[in-house]
């Protein structure tokens, strides 16, 4: 069997929130796959280990802790610091969605919790990841939104208020860090996690059917979108919101 062998370091360093499994590891896989060193970060401290021993151990760090708790992130960048010396690129994956019904009968403290992990959190990690290092030396920023944030999000209304409000603070972050950092946004439509599982569990066929692509995304995709925005390919886009949906924008059209 032959073994794979990693490209020869990039020199580039990201710090990925929750990113154990699902898209959050999508994207790490990618990003280490081009050579980046790479700081993921997850609730589940077990989970986490396994995680960097999938990805590489020589090039991969994991800080456990939740998102939300600002002692977590000051001691997520400072160890991607302590590390590797610097972060590149941020990536806001860390997302919860613990309620599921019509938002007027919404908890208002679950809608709270959802804007403090959802929002709160990512707006953290880019004020400590900015002056850290990427004020003086540039970068990055991807966060990960959700096509329910563009549109009517019938049952998960609160996620998808805090997704568009992900979105508008991209905007604001590409607008206050230019030009030293690219600020944009990734709004995937349904991937096949366990996070999405609800969606999609037990009606798979059902649920790809209506893509035109004829299927369901998966972590890789939105990994691919990812190193695409944090490469230099992407180097005159700021602001904006990647929308990686396989189609199914496009049944929403009249007739």
């Amino acid at each position: 069997m032959t073994s794979v062998e990693l490209p020869e370091p990039s020199g580039k360093v990201a710090l990925i929130t929750g990113a154990s499994r699902g898209i959050g590891y999508g994207i790490a896989e990618a990003l280490v796959a081009r050579g980046d060193r790479v700081c993921i970060t997850g609730r589940n401290e077990d989970a986490l280990k396994e995680a960097v021993e999938q990805l590489g151990a020589d090039r991969v760090i994991g800080v456990a802790g939740k998102a939300h708790d600002e002692a977590h992130q000051a001691h997520a960048v400072e160890r991607t610091m302590e590390a590797f010396g610097r972060v590149d690129f941020l990536v806001n994956n860390a997302g919860t969605n613990p309620v599921f019904g019509p938002i007027a009968d919404l908890d208002l403290n679950v809608a709270r919790k959802v804007f403090e992990t959802n929002v709160v959190s990512a707006l953290g990690f880019a004020q400590r990841t900015w002056h850290a290092w990427q004020k003086d030396n540039g970068g990055a920023i991807v966060n990960i939104a959700s096509v329910a944030g563009v549109s009517a999000s019938p049952f998960i209304g609160a996620y998808g208020i805090s997704k568009a409000a992900m979105i508008n603070l991209t905007i604001q972050l590409a607008h206050e860090y230019a030009p030293k950092v690219r600020a944009n946004a990734i709004a995937p439509a349904v991937v096949k996690t366990k996070f999405a599982q609800a969606l999609y569990e037990g009606r798979e066929a059902e649920a790809a059917a209506a893509y035109p692509l004829g299927r369901l995304g998966v972590p890789s995709d939105i990994g691919g979108a990812a190193a695409f925005l944090t490469s230099e390919q992407s180097d005159w886009i700021t602001g904006q919101t990647l929308v990686v949906d396989g189609g199914i924008f496009l049944n929403a059209g009249v007739g």
